[in-house]
C-alpha cells in the first residue's frame, strides 16, 4: 500500500497523531478513536493493522497490553517526496511572514505617533512648552 493511501484515511492520521507523543496502548487508542469517529473496536484494530503492515507503526507486547509507536522511516519517505513541492508553499509563507512583520511595524509606529501626540497635548494644556 502506498504511503498516501495509508495517510489518506482520517482515522489512520488520527492514530498517528495520538502516537506522535509516544507509545500508547491499543486500548487507549481504540477508546479515543471510537469516541471521535464512532467506529467499532474491530474497525480500529483493522486501521492499526494497516499502520503496522505498511511500516508506519510498530507494536510490542508488555504483559497483556500491546503498545504502539510511530515508525519514522515511512514519514521520512513522505517528507522526501514532498520536498520537491515545498517551494510552492514556502514562498507564500515567506511572503505572509513579511506582510505580518510589516503590519506589526506599522502598528508599532502608529502607536508611537499616537503617544507622542498625546504627550504634546498634555504639555500644551499644562502650559509646559
Amino acid at each position: 500500500m502506498h504511503a498516501f493511501d495509508v495517510l489518506g484515511d482520517p482515522v489512520r492520521r488520527r492514530i498517528l497523531e495520538l502516537l506522535a507523543s509516544g507509545e500508547r496502548a491499543s486500548g487507549d487508542i481504540t477508546a479515543v478513536v471510537r469516541e471521535e469517529f464512532g467506529i467499532s473496536q474491530p474497525a480500529v484494530s483493522q486501521h492499526l493493522r494497516v499502520l503496522r503492515e505498511s511500516g508506519f507503526a510498530s507494536v510490542r507486547a508488555e504483559g497483556t497490553r500491546r503498545l504502539y509507536a510511530v515508525e519514522a522511516e515511512p514519514l521520512r519517505e513522505v517528507d522526501a517526496w514532498l520536498e520537491r513541492f515545498r517551494g510552492f508553499w514556502e514562498q507564500r509563507l515567506d511572503a505572509l511572514g513579511t506582510e505580518l512583520a510589516r503590519g506589526k511595524r506599522q502598528r508599532r509606529l502608529g502607536q508611537g505617533q499616537g503617544q507622542g501626540q498625546g504627550q504634546e497635548a498634555t504639555e500644551e494644556v499644562s502650559g509646559n512648552e
